[in-house]
């Protein structure tokens, strides 16, 4: 038997999923910390509330609104996601139903999109600032030791 010490191995937590990290709404930075208040969007359907977010991250102090109206550009990636919505509910309604002007179905497919896109826009617009802020602020797997990103 010898006295030599065995070395010890450092364990790093596994990096998070980033597809995750969006659709759950994390910090992109860490990928860690919660972006919103409240996980769930439709706890209370008033503005205040789905977009109620702390100033910063728990986990690694990134700062959420890098400079003021930084949360203008969601608009165009809500956009992009309603687009993209009903898109997909015309393929699937086109391969379950089909389309046919003669009998109404293109219009029930337009009163269908239009409650789902009116069901899930408290959603939609939480996943449009969660997609927008990674445009600005990467992940980085020392956020324990370096600076968080700031805008100058």
């Amino acid at each position: 038997m010898s006295n030599i010490a065995e070395p010890k191995k450092i364990v790093t937590p596994p990096t998070p999923n980033y597809i995750w990290s969006i659709l759950s709404m994390h910090c992109p930075r860490c990928r860690r910390g919660p972006m919103f208040k409240d996980a769930n969007p439709f706890r209370k359907l008033t503005l205040g509330h789905i977009f109620d977010m702390p100033d910063r991250c728990a986990v690694c102090n990134q700062k959420f609104d890098l400079e003021p109206g930084f949360w203008y550009g969601t608009g165009y990636v809500s956009y992009g996601l309603a687009v993209g919505l009903s898109f997909a509910t015309f393929a699937l309604w086109w391969l379950f139903v089909g389309i046919s002007v003669s009998d109404n179905r293109v219009f029930w497919w337009l009163i269908v999109n239009a409650i789902t896109l009116l069901a899930l826009q408290p959603w939609l617009m939480r996943l449009s600032r969660s997609i927008y802020i990674r445009f600005f602020v990467r992940y980085d797997p020392h956020y324990e030791h370096t600076a968080p990103v700031k805008f100058d």
